[in-house]
């Protein structure tokens, strides 16, 4: 009878973990599909500001800007975008990797207390951290944007690189490393960028129509490429968000579904120990019965 306790204890265990899990999923999934849809609609803006940037950077024959600049890589700066939270399955795991194959004299800046906390906890240089909403707002980037440019211009970080979790699909999340400045090659840079969103638009060219620009070509060029900057890290931040949602609910619906099934096994071993027991008693009686009659 202790026996049979137990496992009527662990089933109750069980189906109560399996509605917390049932709930989360739940909850992840409409999260899921808005972050989702807000990070595939952010994709074309994106591909679009670069043909905008490419055709306006043919134009100009000695194009000055201090995020162009090459020079002497002593450290870079690396932005990396984690969750908050966990019960998203490898998903922070897989980007923990990518960080480790990194080498050489990196800081740090992080979105996302999982980050921060890897970062500190395995002795790596966090320059800053940057708390972001669950539902990421354009603001909210300014402020991670600005320190990074400024520590660029003043020379504390010579690149400027994300690593996040790229959305591939709901089932699907890859860790990305992307280089963003200096924009030393941008052409090449932007091809690669728009193979990585996977979205088939216009083959950039330089533009030979007669256009005019107010205030000018090169007015423009003065903020366009911090313009650009702020929309690929935001970006970035929408793709990790859906990312996320949905490798948290794809992991909570692994765990509803395994907690289903071991139900159904304890269920089934209670079943059988209930049975044993009851063949036990009868059993008993039985030769209580036949010791009587003797």
């Amino acid at each position: 009878m202790a026996n049979l306790k137990a496992i009527r204890g662990r089933i109750k265990s069980v189906k109560n973990t399996g509605q917390i899990t049932r709930a989360m999923q739940l909850v992840a999934t409409s999260k899921m599909k808005r972050a989702q849809d807000k990070a595939t609609a952010g994709q074309p803006y994106v591909v679009l500001l670069g043909e905008i940037f490419s055709s306006l950077a043919s134009r100009i024959t000695d194009l000055k800007h201090p995020l162009f600049e090459e020079r002497e890589v002593k450290k870079r700066g690396i932005l990396v975008v984690s969750t908050d939270k966990g019960l998203c399955g490898a998903l922070n795991a897989n980007l923990f990797k990518e960080i480790i194959k990194l080498e050489g004299d990196i800081g740090y800046v992080t979105v996302g207390r999982k980050a921060s906390q890897f970062i500190s906890r395995t002795k790596r240089e966090l320059m800053a951290d940057f708390p972001v909403s669950d539902k990421v707002q354009y603001a909210e980037v300014r402020g991670i944007v600005q320190y990074m440019t400024e520590a660029y211009l003043d020379g504390k970080i010579d690149t400027i690189e994300v690593l996040y979790s790229s959305f591939v699909n709901t089932l699907v999340q890859e860790p990305l490393h992307v280089p963003l400045v200096p924009i030393d090659d941008f052409r090449k840079r932007f091809e690669e960028l728009k193979s990585t969103l996977n979205i088939s638009l216009a083959d950039t060219h330089g533009d030979d129509r007669e256009m005019m620009f107010e205030p000018s070509v090169e007015g423009i060029m003065e903020k366009l490429p911090e313009l650009y900057l702020k929309q690929c890290i935001f970006q970035s931040m929408l793709g990790a968000k859906a990312s996320e949602h949905s490798a948290r609910m794809v992991a909570m619906k692994a765990a509803t579904d395994n907690a289903k099934k071991l139900v159904g096994d304890l269920t089934l071993e209670y079943n059988k120990a209930r049975q044993a027991a009851i063949t036990q008693e009868i059993l008993e009686i039985a030769a209580a019965t036949a010791s009587n009659s003797d």
